[in-house]
């Protein structure tokens, strides 16, 4: 079976399954074979439930001992109680919302249940058990660990365990890592790593496979990296652009003193400009460091050169309000600038491309849309990607290679390690910007437990009734019952009803269409909406200086930097700003994390600590997604995987050795092909 054959060749798979599985990014075999679990759930069938830990899935054989009388609970859900004895403890299984459940069971009859265990002082309950009937029992296993799939467009994850299964009967997974590397860190085979991935016999075996999967994304990555820093050393003739006499005219017109750190930034970016090898530059800089106006003097020195320039965002707002800065700025200076995004119609579209091929305009800023296949320049000088966390390293290189050796510039206002930085960017020259612009106000930040949450809606109040606004951010779209996490919906309706019921409130998340996403956004900043309640799509892109506070939820879920990108959307205008992160302080390391957050302000030193004090995450449990194209690892929690993938790659890249050069083209042939970190043939 080809990896590469359409999804629609697997046997039972029609048109409308196909359709429904590419709207999952599913296209191929490929794509259903790195299509991973978004995690699991272990069943076990234990003989002493008192051994069992709290939230694991068991099967148990229990006998009806009484019903309880029903009671209505403080969120106003109707709780069902039968109490049950498994012949070594007695158990009560607890339903939500469901009375009719006692008309399934009889007093001394015995029946087995599956469901999540809680232990709470001694007393065992079973959470919403499903009854299993005769030919359901699998009381024999004892561990099945069960994968549970990200699912949309009426894909269940028994759909995708089917097919993965008729897949894996046919398919040979072909190995592509060198053997020397495998045999050095004891990894597990490709072949093993993809099939026990999927269905896991046990967890040290699932271990065993994400830690070699985990391992493979990481060295492709390093390997595209040092192949973008191959490729600009190797293909040196870049523009040695000329300091354009304009530049100092644009410096006066500036409304505001540049700070050091801005200074240092642009004379390292000039000096890169004049050279004839191609510019390859991060800048790094904190939420309100000044990051833009650099990229945009940067910028101006090339059109005046006689040159284009792009400039590209990850989203449609963050885009326009680059699009306003930049026409303001170069306003009387005889320079195009083109807004390209979603929003733009065809007909508008198709007009600015034609003049974008034709010399016509000078400077293009826009989204995703900017790497499409039919946007051409005439005369391409200069790349500007910002928020670079957002985009993958082949979404960059096809920007750039829209233009003959052209400078590259970067820009992320996520605090990153420098130890970290060194394998991220290695193909980048680093510039930091580490200092604000005076008059930048200081966050005042605290923290509360779940109990005097109240407090800080509370306070919420009297920021808004003094014309301020207000940010309320929180880890999810769906309530998640097991992980006692707020969700977007659910908060938005008890908020509404007790604190904010006559004003105007919105929603935001990642699930509504880019259209009404805008629209709520700008909202916002227009004042029209005070309140805006929203998951972390809120966390890049938005300008608001009306907006003085924000409060985030669970904010134990976060790792720092995160928290730390959050609160830096407010504290843009004149008015004192705060932060408050409502946290269940479980134990002495969430304490930790919460106090660094009070403490300090500096995005690097808290970066630094998050990745201290992160660890290594849990195969079982709440996952954040990156955005940086890696499936499973986590270049935070996976540091010390990615440290020694680097190590291997950049040994593999330089050696001169024929062998190595061999594995080394084998490998790059496979890599330059596809657009995924985690490849076979």
């Amino acid at each position: 079976m080809d990896v590469y054959s359409d999804i629609s060749s697997i046997k039972g798979v029609g048109p409308k399954t196909a359709d429904n599985l590419r709207k999952c990014g599913i296209f191929n075999i490929m794509d259903l074979l790195l299509y991973f679990p978004r995690d699991y759930e272990s069943i076990s069938s234990c003989g002493n439930l008192k051994g069992e830990k709290t939230n694991n899935k068991v099967i148990v054989k229990c006998k009806t001992i009484r019903t309880e009388r029903d009671i209505r609970t403080k969120t106003g859900k109707i709780l069902t109680t039968i109490v049950f004895h498994d012949g070594n403890n007695i158990l009560k299984g607890k339903w939500f919302n469901q009375p009719y459940i006692k008309n399934n069971f009889r007093i001394g009859n015995t029946y087995t249940l599956m469901g999540k265990i809680e232990d709470f002082r001694g007393e065992i309950s079973i959470v919403n058990p499903k009854l299993l009937k005769d030919n359901e029992n699998i009381s024999k296993v004892e561990e099945k660990i069960i994968p549970k799939y990200p699912l949309k467009s009426g894909i269940t994850s028994n759909l995708v365990i089917k097919l993965v299964n008729i897949v894996l009967q046919d398919v040979v997974i072909v190995e592509n890592l060198p053997n020397y590397i495998i045999n050095k860190y004891k990894l597990c085979s490709l072949d093993k790593a993809i099939r026990v991935i999927h269905n896991p016999v046990n967890l040290a075996e699932l271990d065993e496979a994400t830690k070699r999967l985990k391992f493979q994304e990481l060295f492709t990555y390093s390997l595209k990296i040092l192949m973008l820093k191959n490729y600009f050393n190797e293909n040196k003739k870049g523009i040695a652009f000329g300091i354009a006499k304009e530049l100092n005219a644009l410096k006066d017109r500036l409304p505001y003193d540049l700070t050091k750190a801005q200074n240092m930034v642009i004379r390292e970016i000039l000096i890169d400009e004049k050279k004839s090898c191609p510019m390859n530059r991060l800048v790094q800089g904190d939420v309100g460091s000044g990051k833009t106006i650099v990229a945009l003097i940067a910028i101006f020195n090339i059109i005046k050169n006689g040159y284009q320039a792009v400039m590209m965002a990850p989203t449609e707002i963050l885009a326009t309000q680059h699009y306003d800065e930049a026409s303001k700025l170069f306003e009387g200076f005889d320079i195009n600038i083109k807004l390209l995004c979603g929003s733009v119609s065809q007909k508008n579209k198709q007009e600015i491309k034609k003049e974008l091929a034709s010399g016509k305009i000078d400077l293009i800023i826009g989204t995703h849309a900017l790497i499409e296949d039919d946007v051409e320049f005439e005369n391409l000088g200069m790349v500007v990607t910002d928020e670079q966390h957002r985009f993958g390293v082949m979404q960059r290189s096809r920007l750039t290679n829209k233009g003959a050796n052209v400078d590259t510039i970067v820009m992320t206002a996520t605090p990153i390690p420098r130890t970290l930085s060194l394998y991220l960017y290695g193909d980048l020259n680093v510039s930091i910007i580490d200092e604000l612009p005076p008059g930048r106000q200081k966050i005042e930040t605290q923290y509360i437990k779940q109990d005097f949450k109240y407090k800080a809606y509370n306070f919420a109040l009297d920021e808004i009734r003094k014309g301020r606004q207000v940010y309320i951010v929180c880890p999810l779209v769906e309530e998640n019952e097991e992980l006692k996490l707020s969700s977007v919906e659910n908060l938005y309706i008890e908020l509404k009803e007790k604190y904010f019921s006559d004003i105007s409130m919105e929603i935001l998340h990642g699930k509504m269409s880019p259209k009404l996403k805008e629209k709520i956004m700008n909202d916002f900043k227009e004042g029209k909406t005070k309140v805006i309640v929203s998951t972390t799509v809120i966390e890049v892109g938005i300008n608001v200086p009306n907006a003085t506070l924000m409060i985030i939820e669970n904010a134990e879920r976060f790792g720092l930097a995160q928290l730390h990108q959050l609160r830096g959307r407010v504290g843009r205008g004149k008015y004192k700003s705060y932060c408050i992160l409502i946290s269940d302080i479980k134990n002495d390391i969430i304490r930790k994390r919460m106090e660094i957050m009070k403490s300090s302000n500096d995005g690097f030193f808290i970066a630094e600590q998050d990745l201290k004090i992160r660890g290594a995450g849990e195969i079982f449990g709440f996952r954040q997604h990156g955005e940086n194209g890696l499936i499973l690892a986590d270049v935070v929690q996976d540091i010390n995987l990615l440290k020694l993938a680097n190590l291997e790659a950049k040994r593999l890249t330089e050696s001169k050795d024929e062998k190595d050069i061999n594995i080394k083209n084998g490998i790059y042939d496979k890599i330059a092909k596809s657009t995924k970190y985690i490849c076979f043939n």
